[in-house]
């Protein structure tokens, strides 16, 4: 047994209850994991409320790091004692777990337990949308939203590293100040400016290549009007709202412009992307060109009030429970 962060029924941050959870031994595949680090994400948010359907009841969280204690039938290159990180493999909030071992990585020397929870799931979809989405080229323009959160502060810091001149928004001005330090040449503060006005202004007249908004419905409408023409709009992600186009005619209006609503799934279907994502974010990591902020640190229990802040938009860079 295990205890973990439960979800019986879905609704709100009460819903989810410490309680222990049973776990067996790795079947064919798996190993066993005593986690270190739990990271918390927007995507734990819509699981739990139920705006993405699980089945109930259902261990929280889809991110973490911690020690292999136990390996099943079949595994090979992993070995008890191993350190390892994870994303996309829901059961996060517990104290231990089992993993398949082909979707887990190690965590290389030199990147700790918390940083390597902090950034698998943030990091590699920076990684997908600045490598695979749009691969990113030196000189381009891109706005970034919400560029003081977890996966903004990773992405903007490795944009820039790339030759890439970032523009960001916040919701505050200490928001903007800690995005500011993070990689963008500018940030707007959308709750006092006109963000697609002052974005026109900052690249006189032309538009960005690409608007990277993980904020959803407050944000979509107005950040095609930010776009040059045949630039790409990428929405990754839904915090204040779904997004919905109900004229696909405003694409060409405001420039034949391009739309896409990725997610992982679809950037690491196989072992080798996965492999080739963490090598780069962990590269980086070391490298320097990617320096993680932990912005808090909840006990695993206190998941609820963790989800209440994060909901709350009252968290900057990543959030860490701890087991």
């Amino acid at each position: 047994m295990s205890k973990a962060i439960v979800v019986r029924s879905t609704g709100g941050p009460e819903v989810m209850e410490w309680r222990y959870w049973p776990v067996s031994s790795p079947g064919e595949g798996q190993v066993a994991v005593r986690q270190t680090a739990i990271g918390l994400n927007f995507i734990d948010t819509y699981q739990r409320s139920g705006l993405y359907p699980l089945q109930t009841p259902f261990v929280a969280g889809n991110e973490g790091a911690g020690v292999v204690t136990e390996v099943g039938p079949g595994v090979q290159g992993l070995a008890v004692g191993d350190r390892v990180a994870y994303q996309g493999q829901v059961g996060a909030y517990a104290e231990q777990r089992l993993l398949a071992a082909d979707r887990i990585v190690r965590i290389p020397d030199g990147v700790d337990d918390q940083t390597a929870a902090a950034v698998m799931l943030k990091g590699l979809t920076a990684f997908y949308l600045l490598f695979k989405t749009w691969p990113v080229q030196s000189g381009e323009t891109i706005l970034w939203h919400a560029a003081a959160g977890g996966t903004g502060q990773i992405a903007t810091q490795w944009a820039k590293s790339l030759g890439v001149r970032v523009i960001g928004t916040a919701g505050s001005e200490e928001k903007v100040a800690l995005a500011l330090q993070h990689g963008c040449e500018a940030v707007i503060n959308y709750k006092t400016e006109d963000f697609a006005a002052r974005v026109r202004e900052l690249t006189e007249g032309r538009g960005v290549d690409v608007v990277y908004d993980g904020v959803g419905k407050a944000t979509f409408d107005k950040s095609l009007d930010c776009l040059r023409p045949r630039g790409l709009m990428v929405s990754f992600g839904n915090a204040s709202g779904v997004v919905s186009i109900p004229d696909l005619t405003v694409l060409s209006r405001k420039g034949s412009l391009f739309v896409t609503r990725p997610i992982s799934a679809h950037y690491f279907p196989q072992r080798p992307d996965l492999l080739e994502g963490a090598e780069a974010l962990f590269g980086a990591i070391r490298s320097g060109a990617i320096k993680v902020n932990i912005g808090r640190t909840f006990p695993l229990a206190q998941a609820a009030e963790a989800h209440r802040a994060l909901e709350d938009r009252q968290t900057t860079g990543s959030v860490i429970l701890l087991p």
